[in-house]
């Protein structure tokens, strides 16, 4: 990939992309909001320290490609955001159901397995120009899914706040995929609110993660 297929970039140049570029500063502000939580939880929590670092990640990448946008910055842009995915997936089957860490990583691979089998149905319904969000419709699904779980499971406080992160990124997965649909209506393109929403999904599954870890020292 040799550039960018946004909206807002109607040149080669570094600026071409402000708010696209400019908006990834909600991520810098998610994962400093992420060590706030961690350092007022008063104990070491290593998954989280690395769910916070992805976030930081996530951010340098996607500046990166909406700066710079080649093969390598598309790389650095979306390698974080699957890592964060699926880790925090891992996670959540260990540390809310339970499961051994073998049984985890087990149940992540199925889920990867089966969000990309997703994301290859849904890109076959939908415009070219939407085509980069059918990739991110498991991990909608996830979210719901998992909120529901720990709800039949009496987790409600959990529930609510995954529930709360599957909704907006639902929101946000919407504006991605309409970005490239409304170019004519809105010239400078709905990718940067794709990231202030998204930064807001981190800190609260950050914040959930933290909040119910296992006052044991459990991971």
């Amino acid at each position: 990939m040799n550039g960018s297929s946004y909206c807002e970039r109607t040149d080669p140049s570094f600026w071409a992309e402000p708010l696209n570029a400019v908006s990834n500063g909600a991520f810098v502000l998610a994962g400093l909001a992420g060590l706030v939580l961690l350092w007022r939880a008063g104990r070491p929590d290593r998954p989280a320290a690395l769910l916070i670092a992805l976030v930081f990640a996530i951010a340098a990448g996607s500046f990166l490609f909406h700066t710079m946008p080649q093969r390598w910055t598309l790389l650095a842009d979306v390698v974080p955001i699957q890592l964060f995915a699926f880790f925090y997936f891992g996670l959540v089957l260990h540390r809310f159901f339970g499961l051994s860490p073998a049984a985890a990583i087990l149940g992540t691979l199925a889920f990867l397995v089966g969000s990309s089998a997703l994301a290859t149905v849904v890109g076959l319904w939908l415009p070219p120009a939407a085509r980069g969000s059918a990739g991110y419709a498991g991990f909608v699904l996830a979210l719901l899914g998992v909120a529901f779980a720990l709800a039949l499971r009496a987790q409600i406080g959990a529930a609510r706040q995954i529930g709360l992160a599957g909704l907006v990124f639902a929101l946000s997965l919407t504006l991605r995929s309409l970005d490239g649909a409304l170019c004519k209506q809105v010239p400078f393109g709905l990718h940067w609110a794709w990231h202030l929403l998204n930064a807001t999904v981190l800190y609260l599954l950050l914040r959930v993660a933290i909040a119910h870890r296992s006052p044991s020292g459990r991971i």
